[in-house]
This record gives C-alpha cells, sequence and structure tokens, in this order.
C-alpha cells in the first residue's frame, strides 16, 4: 500500500492535524505555558466529553453498547428511577464517619499535616494518602489538600 492515494492522503491529514495542535501548543509558550494554562487538561476534557456524547447518541458506534446489543441491552441503559437510600442508612453512615473522625481527631491532625507537607515540599504524596487514609476521611484529605494547592474547577 505504500505510495498508494489513499495511504498518501491520510498520512498528509495527519500529519497537518499534529502540526496544528503543536502551534496552537507554541501559540500559548510552549508546553510549560500550555499545562500552566491547562490547555492539554481542558482539550482531553472537551474529547472525551465529546466522545461520550457521541457514544450516547450513537452516532459513534460501539459494538455491544449502543449497536448489535444482546438482548439484555446495553450495559449503559439509564435506570428510570433514582435510588436513593433510606434516612436510617444515610444517618447510620453519617453517624459512623463522625464517630471514626473523633476517634482519630488526633491522629488524623498529624497525619493530615504530613500530607499537607509532602504537598508543599513536592515530594511524592502517595505514601502520605495512605497513611492518612487510616485514620482520615476523603473528605478530611481532600479539604487538607485543598488548602495548600486549590481546588480545581473546571471551564465550562
Amino acid at each position: 500500500l505504500q505510495g498508494s492515494f489513499i495511504i498518501e492522503e491520510l498520512t498528509d491529514l495527519v500529519e497537518e492535524a499534529v502540526l496544528m495542535e503543536f502551534e496552537r501548543i507554541s501559540s500559548r509558550g510552549g508546553v510549560l505555558g500550555a499545562m500552566e494554562r491547562q490547555y492539554q487538561r481542558t482539550k482531553i476534557q472537551e474529547e472525551s466529553l465529546y466522545y461520550e456524547q457521541m457514544k450516547e447518541s450513537g452516532a459513534y458506534p460501539v459494538i455491544g453498547v449502543n449497536t448489535f446489543l444482546s438482548k439484555e441491552g446495553s450495559p449503559f441503559q439509564i435506570p428510570d428511577q433514582l435510588v436513593r437510600s433510606t434516612p436510617e442508612a444515610r444517618n447510620r453512615l453519617i453517624s459512623d464517619l463522625r464517630a471514626f473522625q473523633e476517634r482519630n481527631r488526633d491522629r488524623a491532625e498529624k497525619a493530615l499535616a504530613e500530607l499537607q507537607d509532602a504537598a508543599v515540599q513536592g515530594r511524592n504524596i502517595f505514601e502520605a494518602l495512605m497513611e492518612a487514609s487510616k485514620v482520615a476521611s476523603l473528605g478530611q484529605m481532600s479539604r487538607a489538600l485543598y488548602e495548600v494547592g486549590g481546588q480545581y474547577r473546571r471551564n465550562m
């Protein structure tokens, strides 16, 4: 197929698209400038959203997901009704969380401070996260990281 019209045409199209993307990145100050402006992250999110919309609408056929379905249908069907937990179950989970937080209050403060320090110092925070998860809730860890690094808000 080498040298055939279609292969050459497709190669030229891919090359043109790549060069256009390089130009967009260069216009934002290169890779680091584009990262500071969150260009790559935004581009990935936009493409992901576009793909999901195409898949859900059926415009982008995916066998077994939105075309050629089994008798049971698509695994991505939207339920008819939203299922909520009972007030008793919700209150039990909240009281369990509060008890966990109270039981580990002193150890959590130390672990969360270590987590924040790791984030500020630019160290790998995975180990600090694993240690903090033993004595702190996800909300506490998220809040600790938001305090030192801010919170990402996607542009809409």
